[in-house]
């Protein structure tokens, strides 16, 4: 097939419609929901496809993604909730830090982001664990560069290459991607890249940079952390806040459990879904039998709604209603984690609209030809894409939303190519260099008391490496499957 005058407008028209995308989030400040409604309207109108075609385009991708993706969000912002507010994270902290020597503390922060980060948003993961690097960091007396680089990177690794983020499973249902697959093949890829850019680089570049952070913050902490016994005999209660019986009174204002769930049990509740999502895809390459009752059971069970909705009702157990909290308080823990991500959810639809006016113009037949002509790999083209978006846009969502978007339509030209590996991709190419529009190098910069220098060596350098690394390990993965 020969490249036409269509092919170019239909190039253009999308071109167009990004910018329009990137110029209204970075320059005038428009949500990014808002933003690909209108920049779905640019390439639909634009391209021809016509008003009352654009329109049912954008309904149907919209309806179909949030079907796919949102409820999945939903369910792991849930367990995420759960699991802060039972202090099972505090739990996973404690003892991972408590059995570490100075020297393996970098190693253990990894793994704790890691751990805890499997079923929270980046963002929640960074609030969450932010207290914990400042307090390791001051009482082991080391670099807080030291210790929160190895976190961050495990938290963000996990956020892109790990279902069920939202990032991964918004490239893994627009691409019809295999989730099981989708999420071994991001475990072998996720772990090297930590190790790399987490402790390995963290422990490097704290040589360099050693900033201090701001005095407030650290004092703020450290009473948040503990009670002394002053405080605990003024009200009566124990030294430990955590052990302190919920009152109503004292439920309404912050409820707190009783007691905090096991180290094992918590890993537990929060490993399931991902032990029954990885159970599926054994099974799967067990048995091409699909009518084999084993595997039956495990394409049921390790289907990700089903997983994350068993691990859901694991944790209202075993983080809730076994740690003293009430059947009212749990339900009050999951009613406030659905709020925050609103904004997510309808950022993800819309992009999933967008994407299906990119399939309805024909965008895909376009790129398609353009790719086998220039010999690009398409794992390499998806990432190349993502990274572009990434960088006019600061938002990884945003590039994995439209990146994923104009692949999807590709992979009819393109038979041959891993649908996971390009899912993982389009992951890794969201992760590069965040810098000045990404509200993340803001809140890294201000938490650890850095210059804007200091960050682009520290926080910005480290994304970099994520996704650098873990595209030359995808690369590599594709040579094998």
């Amino acid at each position: 097939m020969h490249w036409t005058l269509h092919d170019t407008t239909l190039v253009i028209w999308t071109v167009v419609a990004i910018a329009v995308v990137v110029v209204l989030i970075t320059q005038y400040k428009i949500h990014p929901f808002l933003s690909l409604i209108l920049g779905s309207a640019v390439v639909g109108l634009g391209a021809g496809l016509g008003a009352a075609k654009s329109i049912s385009s954008f309904e149907s991708g919209f309806g179909t993604t949030l079907g796919g993706v949102g409820i999945l969000v939903a369910l792991g912002t849930i367990l995420g909730k759960l699991l802060a507010d039972s202090g099972g994270a505090d739990q996973v902290v404690d003892t991972i830090v408590g059995r570490s020597g100075k020297a393996r503390l970098p190693w253990a922060m990894a793994l704790i982001a890691m751990i805890i980060g499997i079923p929270l948003f980046f963002e929640v993961g960074v609030v969450l664990i932010i207290p914990v690097i400042f307090l390791v960091a001051r009482r082991a007396q080391t670099s807080i560069v030291r210790i929160g680089i190895p976190a961050l990177a495990g938290l963000s690794v996990m956020h892109g290459l790990v279902p069920p983020h939202p990032g991964p499973l918004i490239a893994i249902n627009a691409l019809h991607a295999d989730l099981g697959q989708t999420l071994a093949f991001g475990l072998i890829v996720a772990i090297p890249t930590v190790i790399v850019a987490g402790p390995l680089y963290g422990m490097w570049i704290a040589r360099f940079v050693t900033p201090e952070p701001p005095a407030r913050l650290v004092a703020e902490f450290e009473r948040a952390s503990t009670r002394t016994a002053t405080e605990a005999a003024a009200d009566g209660s124990p030294a430990d806040a955590a052990q302190k019986p919920n009152t109503p009174e004292r439920a309404e204002i912050e409820p707190r459990p009783i007691t905090r769930p096991g180290f094992v049990l918590t890993l537990v509740t929060v490993l399931l879904p991902v032990v029954l999502m990885l159970g599926r895809a054994i099974a799967d390459i067990a048995t091409d039998d699909k009518d084999n009752p084993a595997r039956k059971i495990f394409d049921s069970i390790g289907d990700p709604f089903v997983a994350l909705l068993l691990a859901v009702l694991l944790a209202m157990f075993t983080f809730g209603y076994l740690r003293g909290f009430s059947r009212a308080q749990v339900s009050d823990m999951i009613a406030a984690s659905l709020l925050p991500i609103a904004g997510i959810v309808f950022i993800i639809g819309a992009g999933g609209g967008f994407k299906q006016i990119l399939v309805a113009i024909g965008i895909g037949d376009a790129i398609g030809k353009a790719a086998a002509a220039s010999g690009i790999s398409a794992l390499l083209l998806g990432w190349l894409i993502a990274v572009g978006i990434r960088l006019a846009t600061g938002s990884a969502t945003v590039a994995t939303v439209t990146a994923a978007g104009l692949m999807a339509p590709l992979m009819a030209q393109l038979p041959g190519t891993n649908t996971a590996l390009l899912a993982l991709a389009i992951g890794s190419g969201s992760l590069f260099l965040s810098h000045v529009n990404d509200a993340g190098f803001w809140l890294v910069k201000e938490y650890f008391g850095m210059t804007v220098g200091e960050t682009f060596k520290t926080w910005s350098a480290m994304e970099t490496i994520i996704s650098v690394v873990s595209i030359a390990l995808i690369m590599l993965l594709s040579v094998f499957v």
